[in-house]
């Protein structure tokens, strides 16, 4: 499945351990998305953003945090003076669902624009 293919699809309610991701899954699936990472732990995917500013930094937050609420899916975040760091993944199903990658492409096709 590619970055566009997955920034395309929504978000749909996802509890239970039957929709979390294997690894030969979560593997392929991070493949389209470059500069995105397995966090140490394995459940959750996560990406350091740069700004030039503060000012940019939370404008990236706020586009984020508009689409998360439009997907009903929300990720942890640090943010400070020019980086934001994002972090995606499925409480309700312990580790990392499909929702999680598809937040992650909608992010990278956010700064696409």
């Amino acid at each position: 499945m590619s970055h566009t293919e997955l920034a395309s699809q929504h978000c749909q309610p996802r509890k239970g351990k039957e929709h979390a991701l294997d690894a030969a899954q979560i593997a392929a699936l991070l493949q389209h998305l470059p500069g995105w990472q397995l966090s140490a732990d394995g459940k959750a995917i996560v990406k350091d953003f740069k700004f030039a500013d503060f000012h940019r930094t939370l404008g990236f937050i706020n586009a984020v945090g508009f689409m998360a609420n439009h997907e009903d899916h929300h990720p942890d975040l640090e943010a400070g003076y020019g980086h934001c760091h994002l972090l995606w993944s499925t409480h309700d199903v312990g580790g990392l669902s499909l929702n999680d990658f598809i937040c992650a492409a909608r992010v990278e096709a956010l700064l696409a624009r």
